[in-house]
Order: structure tokens, then sequence, then C-alpha cells
């Protein structure tokens, strides 16, 4: 049976030294990708109204775990069984923190994907920089890049990724101060579990977060057939099936139960949830993600679509 994926195999050299060639290699015409997918999405964009400091109201929304409770408004939430939040429109730049997974194993690309799971997540996060800094916003890279407010904020911001170090895991965010936003973007393959144990601490010190899954088909329809050799890309380990077909359910019940649990999590800490497959177009990930900053969440979607909020 021919290949269905592959993971791209890195120029001679160390392993580290060869990984950040081949991550500067692609930011240049991901740059380019992103501005014009930013471009695409600004021009039927109307309006970019949201909460945050000021004196004019906003909205009323559900009380969420870790919220202060001084920002409850008593009197709306007395109306019914439910706790609301008041909130005010946005009057200043806020900053907001853009990190992507990096890690082997976003270097997948299968026959039914486009391009490979880093290259849709780099054109993801550096298109919605492109946004971000054309509102006015700040934005930061956590151990990549302090926040800066300026109109070629993702320019700047590919320039440091191709000299940042490799590292794996979620990023560290010890620098974050405040109520900012952290946007993560990556394939969370890991246990549900273990991902919501460095989440959770970051959802209780205040920050909004919103977290971006990028899948290859591949992942998630598994498409094998007879004798399947499986590598992990971050450990070289391997797993053979003689008949990779009669596996196929078991792995999609494990598969989707991860991406649920994980939603269902998320949102219980009252933080966004996109899945996005790279079959499927850049903007429609951008789109969610950045209604879900602007205080305007998302309908849910078709089957197929980018999922919001969570839903699955």
């Amino acid at each position: 049976m021919a290949s269905i994926g592959q993971t791209v195999t890195p120029t001679p050299g160390s392993d580290a030294l060869a990984r950040a060639r081949q991550r500067a290699s692609l930011l240049p015409d991901c740059l380019v990708e992103a501005k014009r997918i930013a471009n695409t999405v600004i021009a039927g964009w109307h309006g970019r109204r949201k909460r945050g400091i000021g004196e004019n109201f906003w909205q009323f929304r559900p009380y969420s775990e870790g919220e202060s409770l001084a920002r409850i408004d008593w009197r709306r939430s007395a109306r019914d069984d439910h706790t609301y939040i008041r909130d005010r429109e946005w009057e200043a730049a806020h900053t907001i923190w853009l990190w992507a997974d990096m890690s082997p194993s976003m270097m997948y690309k299968s026959t039914f994907g486009s391009v490979s799971k880093e290259s849709r997540a780099l054109v993801i996060m550096l298109a919605l920089a492109e946004i971000l800094a054309r509102s006015g916003e700040r934005v930061g890279c956590p151990g990549v890049m302090e926040p800066i407010s300026a109109r070629n904020a993702a320019e700047r911001l590919a320039v440091a990724l191709m000299h940042a170090p490799l590292t794996g895991g979620l990023p560290d965010t010890a620098m974050i101060r405040g109520s900012s936003d952290l946007v993560l973007i990556g394939d969370f393959l890991d246990d549900a579990e273990a991902v919501m144990a460095r989440i959770g601490p970051l959802a209780r010190r205040g920050l909004r977060g919103h977290v971006i899954e990028v899948a290859d088909p591949a992942e998630e329809l598994f498409p094998y057939t007879g004798r399947t050799e499986f590598t992990d890309p971050e450990t070289g380990s391997k797993l053979t099936s003689g008949r990779a077909e009669n596996i196929r359910d078991a792995y999609t019940r494990a598969y989707l139960g991860r991406r649920d649990g994980l939603g269902q999590s998320l949102r219980h800490l009252g933080w966004t949830f996109v899945s996005h497959r790279t079959d499927h177009l850049a903007s429609e990930a951008l789109v969610a993600v950045h209604m879900h900053l602007s205080g305007m969440p998302g309908k849910t979607s078709l089957p197929g679509k980018a999922t919001h909020g969570g839903q699955l």
C-alpha cells in the first residue's frame, strides 16, 4: 500500500539545527500567505466592537469559574437562575499572546492535507498577528517576542520565530502579566488530562485563553488498511498493525473522545476551543478565534468545519 502520510525529512545536521533551518525556510512563504488571508478576512469584516476596559456597557455574559466576583451584575443575575458578568466596551489597546507548537508531530502531512500542521499553525498565527496589529492591539509570543504595538508586528514576529530556540510542550507563561489573552495553536495530541494540568493554572491566573487544534485529515479519518507501520514522531517508537482497518473504530472513538474531553474542560474554565483540519481554509479558524477575541462568539459550524467554543 502506498504511503498515506509522512513527516518532512529535515536537512542533514543536528536535530535542533535541522528543525530550526526548516522552520526558517517555511516562515517567508507562511508570512505571505498569512497576509493574503488577513486581507481577505479584514475586507469582509464589519466592525470590531469587543469587551474590555471602558465606561460604556457592552454585554451581559455567563459567569465563568475563576473570574472576579466583583464583576458579577447581581441585578441581572436575579432575573433567572444564572450568574452574569457585566462587560464594558473596549477602549484601550489589549495584549494578546500568540503561540504555535513547533514540536516534531506538527511536521506531519498526509496526502489528504494541503499543508503540514506546522505550516498551517504558522499561517494562522501570523495572520492573527497581522489582523490584531492593524486593530491597534499589542501582540507578543511567550519566550520569543515581547508584546509590541506596531503595524509590522507580523513581520517582526516571523523574524523572531526564525531565531527562537526549539522547545516542546506548552510555552513558559511566567512573563505574562495582567488580564491578557493567550492563543495556543497546536495538535494537542497529548492526553487531555496532561494538557489541562498545564492550562488550568493559567486560567486561574485570570488569563483568557483560546485553543486552536490543528489536525491532519488522516489523523481524524484513519484511512489505513492492511499491514501498516506507525511511527511516533516525538519518540521514534514504532507500532505495526497487520490489518490496520480492524482498529479504525477503536482509534476513532479514542481520538474524538480526547478532543471532546479537551473541549469540554476548556469550556468549563471559560476558554474557547476551535478544531481545524488542514484540508480546510485557514481563514475558517482565523475568523472563529478572532470573533472570540472580539467578544462575538460564533455559531456552531457545519460538519467538517472549524468548531467554535468547544462545541464538537
